[in-house]
């Protein structure tokens, strides 16, 4: 019986270790990803820090949400956790996935981001369903990116607005969407 048990806690334990491993890669693919996408390359050399979402999941039929879990880098240095809802009323249906990056200009930018419940307010977006396009303009400033996959990423030209900017790539999905929404983003500083 010590045997099984023993064996069995090895296997829990060599499980969890693989999906943190997992969970590691996504985000250092996701950085890969946007470093070769054209413009927003640009950004992890000017940049003070940044926030990589390597899947925000969503979706809606008149009512709709999204949520993602992302990690912050301060001067390329893991500083903390963030996750990011959003809820949006309007025409939409259907559901996507994505990958996004939030770029900080500056150390203030990151303060703003990192206070409790920072939050992008009147997000409009716009999504191509087949040629994994998206575009968005806000409060924020606006963005724009386009794939045929996700490693076929590009994106265009953009600069900082009040200090972020802000690059998707669609991974995935259908959704047909003309909605207001805003993103909400908490942190965790890390070893909390």
């Amino acid at each position: 019986m010590k045997i099984l048990s023993r064996s069995l806690l090895v296997l829990l334990l060599a499980t969890l270790s693989a999906g943190f491993a997992r969970a590691d890669d996504a985000y250092a693919d996701t950085i890969r990803v946007f470093k070769a996408a054209g413009e927003s390359s640009k950004f992890f050399e000017k940049s003070y820090g940044y926030a990589v979402f390597p899947t925000i999941g969503k979706g809606g039929l008149v009512i709709g949400g999204a949520r993602g879990k992302g990690k912050v880098y301060a001067r390329g240095a893991y500083i903390g956790n963030a996750v990011m809802t959003q809820l949006s009323v309007g025409f939409q249906l259907g559901g996507q996935a994505f990958s996004q990056i939030v770029f900080f200009q500056d150390k203030r930018a990151l303060d703003e981001f990192t206070s409790t419940g920072f939050e992008f307010s009147a997000q409009a977006s716009a999504v191509a369903i087949t040629a994994g396009a998206s575009a968005s303009a806000g409060t924020t400033g606006a963005s724009a990116g386009a794939s045929g996959g996700k490693n076929d990423a590009s994106t265009v030209a953009t600069d900082f607005y009040k200090g972020m900017a802000i690059f998707t790539v669609a991974k995935g999905g259908l959704m047909y969407e003309v909605s207001v929404g805003g993103q909400k983003f908490d942190f965790t500083p890390a070893g909390r």
